[in-house]
């Protein structure tokens, strides 16, 4: 900054006025730069998150995943570009929060501060100035009166010369000349004392007041380009900051195509549309010379008989009817015959093994409440067990409804050439559950009636009874601690086994109660 007597003239004064406006004009242009900057990034963001978005593929998350890696591997870097675009948003609010709101709330501050130490300096002129005016004018009249009192010495002088003249003449003009000389000292006296006071003003003002001025000045403009300084760091280092995050979206998209394994792909492809159909076989030779003899082609391929899911346990139970909850017909089995053999195989596989699973989860809590129904029977201060009937009879249905639909699926897939036929019985909690409830026989999904030639007389081993069991439900039979059974049906995952006693009933026993020989 300019400083000094010599130096803080007014031209020095408006170089410093200009100088220190420029500076600050040069921090709000910085601070529009900055702006605009965020700007283009939040546009940059929102136009790659619009690009992710056009390319992005919406379906089932099961159907993506099977989709062949280089399918899926797009997605994924569309997934990292919207992560990238996410770095980019944040880029823009870091800049516009730590560069543009603090560099502007400095920026007023600033321009405030720099107004009031202008006015400091414009007042402390006006007051120099002031002084300055009074100090002509008490010259001037001095000047004045001084030429006055020289005039009236100079009539005196007159006076005295003139022989005319008498000695009341010479009196006044006396008295008048000694008036005026003695207002020219008065003005001379008020003159010398205002010059003093002018002097004294003009040293304050330059060599105290408008250097104090100047030197804050001088600190504001020192802050200002500080604070411009750290805002050219702080652009630097708010992407820095954000860099390690974008490359690891980057670093993510190179993963991806490095991870994309071609060969698996076609495999895959291969397996997935994989046929199975046999090619066609040759054309035979039409010899039209000797008569055509039609090419019989037999391509019909043995089937396993259809069973019809009609009977759970003996013959004797041909009357009973399993139900279902459901008074629509039951859900309607997927149709899959359209498929080639072996995606047909391999989707008739998949349901079943899904079908299996859920029958495990209905069996298991239906087991779980049959125990809580018994320890409530026994205490009936634990609880209600009728509280306990709606859902044992709503897992029955389901246990019975998932057994049909497995056993419709298996036919299918023996039929296919993927599997043998099992059977999965109901046990005897499931049947006294659905026998007792109330459901009209039009409601009625599966019977329980196999056909007439459906051998089940053959003993598949022997067993022992461990305890007395009084087959009070119905499709049970009774047995006596230590009596010799013949085992014709094992446990099927529902905690029963088929028996046959010695007198020829047979029905189901607790799987639990029996020791195999």
């Amino acid at each position: 900054m300019i400083s000094g007597p010599t130096g803080s003239r007014s031209d020095q004064h408006d170089v410093i006025d200009r100088h220190t406006q420029s500076g600050l004009d040069l921090l709000e242009r910085y601070v529009k730069f900055v702006k605009e900057r965020a700007e283009i990034e939040q546009n940059y963001a929102k136009q790659l998150r619009t690009l992710s978005k056009k390319y992005s593929r919406r379906g089932v998350k099961e159907d993506q995943d099977t989709k062949p890696s280089n399918q899926q591997a797009f997605q994924d870097v569309l997934n990292q570009l919207n992560d990238y675009a996410a770095q980019r948003e944040q880029l823009s609010e870091s800049m516009t929060l730590s560069i543009c709101v603090e560099l502007s709330r400095n920026l007023q501050e600033l321009r405030q501060e720099r107004k009031n130490h202008l006015c400091e300096v414009k007042k402390a002129q006006q007051n120099l100035e002031s002084s300055s005016k009074l100090l002509e004018a008490s010259k001037k009249r001095f000047e004045k009166e001084w030429r006055e009192a020289e005039k009236a010495n100079q009539q005196t002088e007159k006076v005295q010369l003139d022989a005319n003249a008498t000695k009341a003449d010479m009196e006044k003009a006396k008295q008048h000349t000694h008036l005026r000389v003695h207002l020219a000292d008065e003005c001379k006296n008020d003159y010398a004392s205002q010059l003093q006071k002018y002097n004294k003003e003009q040293n304050n003002f330059y060599h105290s007041e408008i250097l104090s001025v100047y030197k804050k000045l001088q600190e504001m403009e020192e802050r200002r380009i500080r604070l411009l300084a750290d805002g050219y760091v702080q652009f630097s280092e708010t992407e820095k900051n954000v860099l390690p995050n974008i490359i690891k979206c980057l670093d993510a998209i190179s993963s991806t195509g490095r991870n994309i394994n071609e060969k698996q792909d076609t495999l895959a492809l291969i397996e997935q549309y994989r046929s199975g159909a046999a090619p066609p076989a040759d054309v035979e030779f039409e010899d039209y010379s000797q008569g055509v003899k039609a090419a019989a082609s037999d391509n019909t391929t043995t089937h396993l008989p259809k069973v019809r899911i009609k009977q759970l346990f003996h013959k004797k139970n041909k009357n009973f009817q399993v139900t279902s909850p459901d008074k629509n017909t039951p859900s309607s089995l997927e149709d899959l015959s359209r498929l080639p053999p072996d995606q047909r195989r391999r989707r008739l596989q998949e349901k079943i093994d899904d079908i299996q699973k859920e029958l495990q989860r209905e069996t298991e809590q239906s087991e779980a409440m049959m125990k809580m129904k018994g320890v409530y029977e026994q205490n009936s201060q634990l609880g209600d067990p009728s509280s306990l009937q709606p859902q044992i009879t709503q897992t029955a249905h389901n246990i019975a409804k998932l057994r049909g639909e497995l056993n419709k699926y298996q036919v299918q897939l023996t039929e296919a050439g993927g599997g043998t036929l099992q059977h999965y019985p109901a046990s005897s909690e499931y049947i006294t559950v659905l026998s007792e409830s109330s459901v009209s026989p039009s409601e009625n999904i599966y019977e329980c009636e196999f056909d007439e030639d459906f051998d089940m007389d053959v003993p598949i081993g022997q067993c022992t009874a461990l305890y007395d069991f009084d087959g009070g439900s119905e499709g049970a039979v009774s047995m006596h601690v230590g009596e010799q059974l013949s085992l014709m049906l094992e446990d099927q995952g529902d905690g029963w086994v088929q028996v046959q006693r010695a007198s020829g009933d047979v029905g189901y026993v607790p799987a639990s109660y029996i020791q195999i020989i």
